[in-house]
């Protein structure tokens, strides 16, 4: 597609696509800007969805007017549009230049409990909200709303937050009708027969709301609203509508905290008084600022654990330290325990039954027996594979080979939205790199087939290996055999249209289990889709972030046969592959001590394995 930027054409190349949106698809410009590209109607995203069709028209409509009246100059660290783009005669405006952000994380991240174990301290989360804090009061002081503020829409680099998508904020005449419903001020809700669809505009006061939502989020990793209500009986379960109406917040003793969330006692009391305002007695305003400039955080001594408090909420010095037992019995379960660090477990696969697992603890990346793969302090922006003794790490456009005593080997790949396209088994690596899908082999590097430049994702199991790409009005899938040269491409998965925020798979056998994770209208939606070697859709099913169910969350799964076991805070559940449908079969509440929504679950020749932030247990159900 061609567009006009500054009167000169520019055309727009699908390689070059940097993310896609509900509303757009991002390309980089390759002069340091990005340009924004609005979604028309006609977009195959946009397939069969008559309503989406209808919103990108009157969107589209409305830009042409707001676009030409954009305030300036706003605050430094809100990406603001630049130039305008249009069609050929310059009469409709398709889009916008923008700033790039290099090697930028969304926020969302910091939220993500993998993530902030593999090396971001809350003290930078306190700094990054005190600058984000400005950005907003100064963006609220140029009489202009964000309206859609989360966590997707800011990016950070460094220790700075900066605000994107400025073509939805609301000023003037122009208000802002997108939401994210995490975020959405119930103060703006019509009431219950309306459910969580905005009745009131978009104000500062909605802006501060969704700022507390997000800096406990990146603090704690859960928001107000996770968790899992669990009311006595006979009192019914809430719905997420009815918790959010009924300011049921994991402040109320109903509701389950998360497993994997840091516990709230790290906070200090000042600041978990004024969340408690904000999310259960609806206070408003400007977030205090002197809450975030007095926030300092310090690792006791004694556990490790990282809080802002006079002295350690978790721990007392003097007290005994407690040891863990090698083998527990609850119920029907025997758990023991394979091993244990005070650093931090980062990786871990298993190839032909044997666990292999990557750790973090005395300033060095380690293998199982101990070793040390590479030195330094944690990155949370590596990303690792393994291949029996060797060892892989990526960053950006480069991934290295850490073999036992050899010298590193250096290769380039693809990273689609900063994440490295390689993948490895028991016999093989493999990448993605300049169009092409590469493997290891016996003289160099062995040409697989040809994918998206670029833009390909990549996951590979014993047998087979799956890749996809989505860049701008192009989405593709295929599999490929583990051992033979050539791809199996056209698969026709039922792609999600939204945001695509994350994605991951297990193999086992003749099947993939593909699990997506969808940013639309407003919610995050968990997709499963179980693919065969031969590139048939056996089966899919969906669910909503965070629900407490086998796909409230897309890691902590393994599979068995036609069979998936699934980790959530209340346990594991069973989920098998009946005549094209998903179907749980039977959940396992005496495992609920020993696994939460954040565990890695693998088949080992120990038996089902949990592998959490410290520690790897064996389960043995009698």
């Amino acid at each position: 597609m061609d567009v006009y930027l500054e009167g000169k054409k520019r055309r727009l190349n699908p390689t070059k696509a940097l993310g896609k949106g509900g509303e757009a698809d991002v390309f980089d410009l390759g002069d340091g800007r990005v340009l924004k590209l609005f979604k028309p109607p006609e977009h195959p995203d946009y397939d069969n969805l008559p309503h989406e069709q209808a919103a990108a028209r009157t969107r589209i409509a409305e830009h042409q007017r707001k676009l030409p009246a954009f305030p300036r100059p706003l605050p430094a660290r809100v990406v603001s549009p630049e130039t305008l783009a249009t069609d050929k005669q310059g009469r409709t405006l398709l889009g916008y230049a923008m700033r790039k952000l290099e090697g930028a994380e969304p926020l969302r991240r910091f939220g993500d409990p993998s993530f902030r174990r593999a090396g971001v301290p809350s003290s930078r989360v306190a700094e990054l909200f005190r600058g984000l804090h400005r950005t907003l009061s100064a963006l609220h002081g140029s009489g202009v709303v964000v309206g859609d503020f989360n966590d997707l829409n800011i990016l950070v680099t460094g220790n700075d937050a900066w605000l994107i998508d400025a073509d939805s904020f609301q000023f003037g005449p122009y208000l802002s009708t997108v939401f994210t419903e995490k975020f959405l001020d119930p103060l703006r809700l019509g009431g219950a027969a309306q459910g969580l669809m905005p009745s009131r505009p978009a104000s500062a006061d909605s802006d501060w709301y969704a700022f507390a939502i997000a800096l406990m989020q990146s603090l704690l990793c859960v928001g107000p609203y996770g968790g899992i209500h669990r009311p006595k009986a006979p009192a019914p379960k809430a719905t997420p509508t009815a918790r959010v109406l009924q300011r049921l917040t994991v402040f109320h003793p109903d509701v389950q905290y998360p497993k994997p969330a840091t516990p709230f006692g790290v906070l200090p009391d000042d600041l978990l008084h004024c969340l408690h305002r904000v999310f259960v007695e609806d206070a408003r305003g400007p977030f205090p600022l002197p809450l975030l400039d007095s926030l300092r955080f310090t690792v006791c001594a004694s556990c490790g654990v990282e809080h802002a408090r006079v002295s350690c909420p978790t721990c007392r010095p003097s007290a005994p330290l407690a040891t863990t037992p090698v083998t527990t019995v609850r119920g029907q379960v025997v758990a023991t325990r394979l091993f244990t660090t005070e650093g931090v477990i980062l990786h871990a696969c298993v190839e032909d039954g044997t666990l292999r697992w990557l750790f973090h603890a005395e300033g060095a990346y380690r293998r199982e027996e101990g070793s040390a793969v590479l030195q330094g302090g944690l990155d949370p922006t590596l990303h690792w594979a393994m291949q029996g003794a060797v060892t892989l790490v990526g960053k950006g456009g480069e991934y290295a080979v850490l073999a036992p005593g050899q010298r590193p080997e250096r290769l380039g790949v693809d990273a689609p939205e900063q994440r490295p396209a390689f993948a490895a088994n028991a016999r093989h690596r493999y990448w993605a790199h300049a169009g092409a899908l590469w493997r290891d082999g016996a003289f160099g590097p062995e040409r697989l087939g040809e994918v998206l430049d670029g833009q390909t994702r990549l996951f590979m199991g014993p047998r087979f290996g799956l890749g996809f790409h989505r860049a701008g009005s192009l989405r593709g899938a295929f599999v490929f055999d583990a051992e033979r040269p050539g791809l199996r491409d056209g698969l026709a998965l039922p792609w999600p249209s939204g945001r695509l925020v994350d994605a991951e798979a297990v193999f086992e056998g003749a099947h993939c289990w593909l699990f997506l994770a969808e940013e639309t209208g407003g919610r995050t939606v968990n997709h499963c889709v179980v693919v065969g070697a031969d590139g048939a859709v056996k089966a899919s099913a969906k669910g909503e972030a965070g629900d407490g169910s086998w796909l409230g969350s897309l890691r902590g799964k393994c599979a068995s046969g036609e069979a998936l076991f699934a980790a959530t805070d209340a346990g594991l559940v069973r989920v098998e592959l009946r005549q094209g449908r998903l179907e749980v079969v039977r959940e396992f509440p005496d495992t609920e001590h020993f696994v939460d929504a954040d565990s890695r679950l693998f088949l080992s020749r120990h038996g089902l394995t949990v592998v959490r932030r410290q520690d790897i247990t064996a389960l043995r159900m009698t």
